[in-house]
């Protein structure tokens, strides 16, 4: 097993982000009087848009608040004066604007910010103000450059001068990039170098562009175009790149030479902190390599890179040691040189100890330390509120000693902000660090009552912040204990933090910290629990698995419970897409169907607030083969090729084809084809081939598990042009507006274009033998033909042509002009009713001159006007019927009966519909009416049964009343129907049983003059104490009622219920209290309604339902126990007119029709209490 694991705490990263503080000075709170301090200023060197308004940095804290001012080039700047510059409220913050004019230009310069209040000044950095310039790019005329074959070449750019300077990069004219490699590279200082030139240069020009950043515009030289001049003339592709190339063109090869730098030595200059960037670019034949040393040493480790195809040396954050001589060496098989670089390593000034602020309490001593390094060594001035510090007032408590100001019994009122000034040829730095003399009890400024979470055995630490002057003196106390903590496992830093070294659950307590100092003391408290570390106790493994296998990630985890887990996975590092396929379980992963993206590391992650661990493992994926390797052409032919290759591993499973793919760069370049399919046992094929194509190929392993990679593609291949031997396909003409004909047709692909400059010779003519043939030359697929009368036919041909010839005379196809809206509508439209949701139409067809391009159908609008029922809404919206074809008659189905309808007709074409034709009315007849909404039974008792309906929710008619019928059924038996009418404004109905055992089967039916609709079904429930079905009628039924042993049972159940409501009522009169313990148990749900009135529902009692799976308010249950959803009421799209309708040739909808229920009502709760044994229990209880 490998499994790699990691653990961090929360805790410890903190730590160690942390550490530095523990030596940092302490802060002043800002509501006690201090100098300014500059917390936010622009970099030095500046350089802004020219575009944008300009904004100049400056802000600072202080108590009181700092006024700001500022100088440009040393003098003071008068902003007020000046109406486009204005300062930020409570900021310094320069903003310049432009918005009603100006120049930037006119406000370039070094400006500083001065911070003021009444206890000193201080300084921000120098900032040099630039606004950036991107120039334009001198006019120059550019000769075409001759150069021989495998001579060395360098194209310069010479830019111009921009701030900043711009990116520099070649590309065409036509802005195609420009290939570079080891042969052709540009250098740093923007130039084109080519080690030896070939005549494939010659197939571009080469222009240098500069990228401006501020203005994001991109400016172009005038190209260079090269002439290369060779000796033999060659299939430019055949010999590309190959080791042969150079003697079989005749080109001498030659040792290399340096082209920069020149000759055998150089130095360079760089500072501290920067990259320092080496350059050797060599000419030769072949071109040489590049290869980098350093005298006497090895290259600086971790921080050394090599670019631009080894040309080039990049040295990262360059210190003194990186000093010394460099050389590189350009080598190629007819030799090598050398040449050496002498680096200097000089310095800008950089801190060594930069001055901090500095707290004092009246009386105390103290010091300012500014040392500060560089090459060569800066000089140190001291400022005191921006003034140099020797035309200061004297301070006898004040003494300066070159890179340190020692101050001695200093008092209140000598505060100022002193400033130190590291400069040298390189640089300067400038820092601020006031004395602040005040007289200050202690305080501490951490939150009250702190929790502190670590994880056991990690390194902790408990933050006390304070504040006082004098220095007050912080001291560390666990569990009120008088011992200071200090020494063993704990550490206490000077700013108030206790360290502790490794955190133990005994450490856990309640932690108080005092500062003390002459004025008073102040304490806090901090809480510390010590949690157990998270641990992976059985992390993933590494697995090899078959392709559409489920492996399992194994990731068991301990932790500490009063912490909340969290388990991730990550694959490759990076969070793991849970899809379908993935399911992640408490103790592991599981992947179901592995696939080959499957395939990497694996990482369960295991994570608390505090701390994560984490186990790594990697899934290896049997599947496909290696990519087929060293391709390689041989046998060149002109319409053919050998190609060869070397197979590569099968992984387990053997190869059984060679798929091989061909690349052209001309006409889709980047695109694979497939070009033909070979057994898995061959390594090599004659691939036929298509003139005037650049090949390039590839070739794909197959086994049963599926494809390889592409390999490598091979070395490319042009065969010589030649005319097309085919034609386009899919020549189509058809109309797009009225008065034209669009020509389009499939184009030829690349291996069926034969030569450069494909186009399309377009002829056409009207479908007449004397018409005359117009034409037209494109390149596109497409022409479209103007002008032309409507929808008549018309002769098309198109032909192939490219520069070798036209291709075979074409076939000839028939295409059409565009067509108008039709012009007539059908006349004579006659309805037949054929029932009351159905009619028969007949019309008149319209002439074929009148259509005005192809017949599609003809097409019946109609819509619901109302309904022969008073105050019934009906929908409006049209709906159409198709009849398609030349036809005369047609069926309307699917109508709403009782109601009035109007229709229209139209004929429609490819155009769309015509006029239509005079609007009809006509009227459906009833018809029957749809199943009442509903069915309610209940059984108050045994000897009735409560039935309650509603009425249809279609009633397609005038109802006319109802029919019932019913039969009581035991079992398997049952007995004769009964049959009663209804008037049609009853919906309630009582039956009085005959029978207490049996069930009730009920089929409900409305009627209207028409007959009756459809039948609603429903079956009384069983009863509550029936268990199995019993025979209604035999002759040896005993009634239990009658026997002797159950009526003493019930009076003796009656006497003891009579005797325990006479103890209740003694002692509840006496104000004695009973435990109502047992009565919990039987505990009824205040809210149902049933138990409110008494009633009880038989449907819940009789299928044995309890109270956790009792069916919701708004269902309904049938009488097998399951839960039926409500279905949605009052949608009319269930009749079809939600939405257009659909209909097949004879008029019938297509798709289902259905009728939906409403939604059946909350049941009524009239139920009454009875002699439902039911009832007497719920009673008793």
């Amino acid at each position: 097993m490998v499994m790699r694991r990691h653990h961090l705490t929360c805790a410890g990263i903190a730590f160690a982000l942390y550490l530095h503080h523990l030596v940092s000075t302490i802060e002043v709170p800002l509501d006690l009087p201090q100098p300014p301090t500059i917390t936010k200023q622009s970099v030095k060197d500046y350089i802004v848009d020219p575009r944008d308004n300009i904004f100049i940095e400056c802000e600072a804290k202080g108590n009181p608040v700092p006024i700001f001012s500022w100088t440009r080039n040393g003098k003071f700047f008068n902003v007020a004066k000046d109406p486009k510059v204005s300062m930020r409220r409570r900021s310094g913050t320069l903003v310049i604007d432009f918005h009603s004019g100006g120049r930037p230009e006119d406000y370039e310069g070094e400006y500083q910010c001065f911070a003021r209040n009444d206890y000193g000044t201080a300084l921000s950095s120098k900032i040099h103000l630039q606004v950036s310039k991107s120039p334009l790019w001198p006019k120059e005329k550019v000769d075409v450059i001759e150069v021989d074959e495998g001579a060395p070449l360098s194209l310069q750019c010479n830019p111009p001068p921009g701030l900043p300077s711009p990116v520099i990069f070649w590309m065409s004219s036509s802005m195609e990039p420009i290939h570079q490699d080891k042969r052709v590279s540009q250098g740093q200082n923007g130039d084109l170098y080519f080690s030896n030139v070939m005549l494939q240069d010659a197939q571009t020009d080469y222009s240098c562009n500069a990228r401006f950043h501020f203005t994001h515009t991109i400016q172009q030289k005038n190209p260079y175009t090269l002439k290369v001049k060779t000796k033999k003339p060659h299939n430019e592709t055949s010999l590309r790149n190959h080791t042969a190339m150079y003697s079989a063109r005749g080109i001498t090869e030659t040792t290399p030479s340096f082209m920069y730098p020149y000759g055998t030595s150089s130095s360079q200059m760089v500072l501290r902190g920067e990259d320092l960037l080496l350059e050797c670019i060599a000419s030769g034949v072949p071109a040489p390599d590049i290869m980098w040393y350093k005298k006497g040493g090895e290259l600086p480790v971790g921080k050394t890179k090599l670019e631009n195809f080894n040309k080039a040396l990049r040295i990262s954050n360059v210190s003194e040691e990186d000093s010394g001589e460099y050389f590189c060496l350009a080598s190629n098989k007819m030799g090598s040189i050398r040449h050496t670089i002498s680096v200097r390593v000089k310095a800008a000034p950089y801190w060594l100890d930069e001055p901090q602020n500095l707290i004092l309490a009246p009386g105390e001593d103290g010091r300012l330390v500014c040392r500060a390094n560089g090459n060569p060594k800066p000089a140190i001035q001291w400022l005191v509120n921006g003034e140099p510090i020797e035309g200061s007032p004297p301070n006898p408590s004040r003494e300066v000693a070159g890179d340190t100001i020692v101050f001695r019994d200093t008092q209140i009122g000598s505060s100022a902000v002193y400033q130190c000034n590291a400069s040298n040829e390189h640089g300067y730095l400038l820092a601020n660090a006031f004395v602040s003399v005040l007289d200050v009890p202690p305080r501490i400024l951490a939150p009250r009552n702190q929790l502190i979470k670590v994880i056991q055995n990690n390194r902790t630490r408990l933050d006390c912040p304070f504040f006082g002057s004098p220095i007050p003196t912080l001291r560390w106390f666990k569990n009120g204990q008088g011992n200071t903590l200090d020494g063993g496992n704990y550490k206490a830093h000077e700013n108030g933090s206790l360290e502790m070294e490794m955190a133990r659950k005994e450490d856990q307590g309640i932690y108080t910290c005092v500062a003390t100092n002459i004025l008073g003391k102040a304490e806090a408290q901090v809480r510390l629990e010590v949690k157990d570390p998270t641990r992976i106790v059985r992390g993933p493994e590494d697995q090899v698995v078959k392709r559409g296998s489920m492996p399992r990630l194994h990731c068991r985890v301990k932790h500490d419970p009063t912490l909340k887990l969290t388990v991730t996975w990550l694959k490759d590092d990076a969070p793991l897409y849970m899809g379908n396929r993935m399911k992640k379980e408490d103790d592991g992963l599981t992947i179901y169907g592995v696939a080959e993206k499957d395939q990497g590391d694996y990482t369960c992650v295991a994570s608390t607030e505090l701390d994560k661990d984490s186990a790594k493992a990697y899934l290896t994926v049997l599947e496909r083969p290696d990519r087929p390797q060293d391709l390689e052409l041989t046998d060149l032919a002109e319409r053919s090729v050998r190609l060869t290759w070397i197979p590569g591993d099968d992984n387990n499973s053997p190869i059984t084809d060679y798929i091989v793919q061909f690349e052209e760069d001309r006409f889709q370049p980047g695109m694979w084809h497939n070009h033909s399919r070979y057994p898995g046992s061959v390594n090599s094929a004659i691939l036929s081939l298509s003139p005037y194509v650049n090949y390039q190929f590839r070739v794909i392993a197959v086994n049963d598990v599926g494809s390889s990679l592409p390999s490598m593609p091979s070395e490319r291949y042009q065969t010589n042009g030649a005319r097309p031997e085919i034609n386009p396909t899919g020549v189509q003409g058809a109309g797009t507006q009225k008065n034209n004909m669009e020509i389009t047709w499939t184009p030829l692909n690349a291996t069926q274009a034969y030569g450069p400059n494909l186009r399309y010779i377009v002829r056409w003519r009207r479908r007449d033998p004397r018409g005359s043939w117009y034409n037209e030359t494109v390149k596109a697929p497409r022409h479209v033909v103007w002008n032309t009368p409507i929808y008549v036919p018309y002769e098309i041909k198109v032909q192939a042509e490219n520069d070798f010839g036209r291709a075979p005379e074409p076939d000839t196809y028939i295409g059409y002009s565009g067509e108008d809206y039709p012009k007539a509508a059908p006349t004579d439209v006659r309805i037949r009713v054929l029932n009351s949701t159905a009619i028969a139409l007949t019309w008149t067809r319209v002439h074929l001159d009148t259509i005005q391009g192809q017949l599609k159908e003809y097409r019946a609008y109609f819509w619901r006007d109302s309904s022969l029922l008073k105050n019934l809404w009906v929908s409006k919206k049209r709906q159409y019927v198709s009849f398609p074809g030349d036809r005369n008659r047609g069926i309307v189905s699917r109508l709403f009966p009782y109601s009035n309808y109007k229709l229209e007709m139209v004929v429609t074409n490819g155009r769309g519909d015509g006029p239509r034709s005079e609007v009809k009315e006509f009227p459906t007849p009833e018809g029957v009416p749809s199943s009442p909404r509903y069915l309610r039974i209940r059984q108050p008792n045994l000897e009735s049964i409560n039935l309650e309906w509603d009425h249809p929710e279609h009633p397609n008619g005038v109802l006319t009343g109802y029919s019932l019928r019913y039969q009581a059924f035991n079992g398997s038996k049952t007995g004769r129907t009964l049959v009663e009418n209804f008037s049609p404004n009853q919906t309630k109905f009582t039956l009085q049983r005959t029978d207490p055992i049996s069930r009730y089967r009920f089929f409900l039916r409305a009627r209207t003059q028409v007959g009756e609709g459809e039948t609603l079904v429903e079956e009384s429930p069983a009863l509550l104490n029936e268990a199995t079905p019993t025979p209604a009628y035999t002759k040896n039924h005993v009634d239990i009622a009658t026997q002797g042993w159950f009526i003493g049972l019930m009076c003796a159940i009656a006497l003891l219920v009579l005797i325990l409501l006479i103890v209740c009522f003694i002692k509840r009169s006496r104000g004695g209290k009973y435990p109502v313990r047992d009565n919990k148990d039987e505990h009824l749900n205040p809210e149902d309604k049933n138990v409110e009135d008494g009633s009880f529902d038989y449907r819940y009692a009789s299928i044995g339902i309890d109270e956790d799976n009792k069916p919701l308010p708004n269902s309904q249950t049938s009488l097998d126990g399951t839960i039926k959803q409500q279905e949605s009421d009052d949608s009319l799209v269930d009749y079809g007119e939600g939405g257009e309708g659909q209909f097949n040739e004879d008029g019938s909808f297509i798709g289902q029709y259905t009728v939906k229920k409403d939604k059946e009502e909350t049941e009524g709760n009239e139920s009454s209490e009875a002699t439902s044994p039911v009832n007497a229990i719920y009673s008793l209880a």
